[in-house]
């Protein structure tokens, strides 16, 4: 599995922390192991670019996710195709904010965020509430998952 990590956003992030986080939730997703992701941490005014650009809305977001070649997860003994999943782009200045508001610690808001940015890499969507509470579900079991293993 290839992740890629950047951080453009001028935050201290430990960026081997993330690269695990994401290879735990692609093996649990049972995507390929050669894979790829990129995981780009950005400042307020590029995420706004983004956000404005690609959404159509104004100021800068918490997570964005551009998906690639369109991979959906593997299901049991079968990983999925090989290919690119695509990029997941953080803003931490919003986490910030969103993690006072929440009560924990900015690391913990990002480590979720990527996670939730991962699974809409992988076709995971807020359209309908049901796929809203399924991929809430999820994104928890993920994250508490890999907290607990580390």
């Amino acid at each position: 599995m290839s992740t890629e990590v950047t951080n453009e956003s001028g935050f201290a992030v430990d960026e081997s922390e993330f690269a695990a986080l994401s290879r735990f939730v692609l093996d649990e997703m049972r995507v390929h192991p050669q894979a790829e992701l990129s995981i780009l941490f950005a400042t307020s005014e590029a995420m706004a670019e983004l956000h404005e650009r690609w959404m159509d809305e104004p100021g800068p977001t918490d997570v964005l996710s551009f998906p690639m070649d369109e991979l959906r997860p593997g299901r049991d003994g079968e990983p999925s195709e090989q290919g690119v999943l695509g990029d997941v782009v953080l803003c931490p200045e919003v986490a910030v904010a969103q993690a006072r508001a929440a009560g924990h610690s900015t690391e913990e808001e990002l480590l979720l965020l990527t996670v939730h940015g991962i699974l809409h890499v992988l076709g995971y969507d807020l359209a309908e509430p049901e796929e809203e509470k399924e991929l809430f579900a999820l994104q928890r079991r993920l994250l508490l998952t890999f907290l607990a293993s580390r």
